[in-house]
């Protein structure tokens, strides 16, 4: 299992590089039902690996230019705080309780990406949502990012998209800065009580920064649109799973999907795969045409 484990943690970090996001959808799932760890401890150990992959997936994009580092920076400021306060609070909130409002926020997360809206011009200057609104949404997904140990990438594409009006593939790039801000204060906060289990950690964050820089590349030549659709079905299906696993536990029924997580990993590992293909059958008609 520990090598299954750090096999599929690849696909954090394909996910972190190639959707700017998704990465802990992965992470806590794979540390809870694989590596078997305590809600505290994978939760806590999410942040590490999550944080440590999306600030190696950062630096090809920001070569290709797909970092808005103002806005990002502004957020990231903002949601650091919120990650802190949240990450300290997680202590006196049970953890089922957090896992259902991680499943519950993924849902609301997928129907906003799969409505979609209008988004910015490739080309639009960086002026995005006005300060208040970037930092009010920086301390939301802050406090989300501290309580259930996600690195937010979830949450900042679609914000950095829907509100802050980003071109998807800017929304990638600049999501991973603000996801890497978060996990090391959210981990801060968890670090004040949660002893980490390094002999998972590591490993796990060493094979999610392979994956990341394979997803950074694949990033610049898929169609944002796709793209978008793509992360959206897949954190429905994220959502699926967690919340099938712990709202039967609610009624004193205990339902084991685990021995299914191999499935949805493989099932996100072939959607990033059609996506590709689909973008390049894209541009195959386009240069035939």
């Amino acid at each position: 299992m520990f090598i299954l484990g750090v096999v599929l943690a690849v696909l954090i970090g394909v996910s972190l590089g190639l959707l700017g996001g998704g990465g802990s959808i992965l992470t806590v799932p794979i540390l809870l039902y694989v590596f078997r760890l305590p809600p505290e401890q994978a939760i806590a150990s999410s942040l590490l690996v999550v944080g440590a992959t999306s600030a190696a997936a950062l630096i090809p994009h920001a070569r290709g230019g797909r970092v808005r580092w103002r806005t990002g920076l502004s957020f990231g400021a903002a949601s650091m705080a919120g990650a802190y306060l949240g990450g300290r609070l997680s202590a006196h909130i049970p953890p089922s309780v957090l896992l259902l409002a991680f499943g519950a926020m993924m849902l609301l997360t997928a129907g906003a990406m799969l409505r979609g809206r209008r988004e910015a011009r490739p080309d639009a200057a960086e002026t995005g949502s006005p300060l208040a609104r970037i930092v009010a949404q920086g301390l939301a997904v802050g406090a989300v990012t501290g309580l259930v140990g996600a690195g937010g990438g979830f949450l900042v594409v679609p914000a950095l998209v829907l509100l802050g009006r980003l071109p998807m593939t800017a929304a990638v790039g600049t999501s991973l800065l603000v996801i890497a801000l978060n996990s090391a204060a959210g981990l801060a906060g968890h670090l004040a009580r949660t002893e980490l289990p390094y002999g998972v950690a590591l490993p796990v964050a060493a094979a999610a920064v392979l994956g990341s820089f394979v997803g950074s590349r694949l990033a610049g030549r898929v169609a944002p649109d796709t793209l978008r659709r793509g992360f959206a079905w897949f954190v429905l299906a994220m959502a699926i799973f967690v919340l099938g696993q712990e709202v039967p536990r609610l009624f004193g029924v205990s339902v084991s999907l685990a021995r299914h997580w191999p499935i949805f990993v493989a099932a996100h590992g072939a959607l990033l795969l059609v996506a590709v293909a689909q973008t390049a059958r894209r541009q195959r008609l386009a240069h035939a045409g």
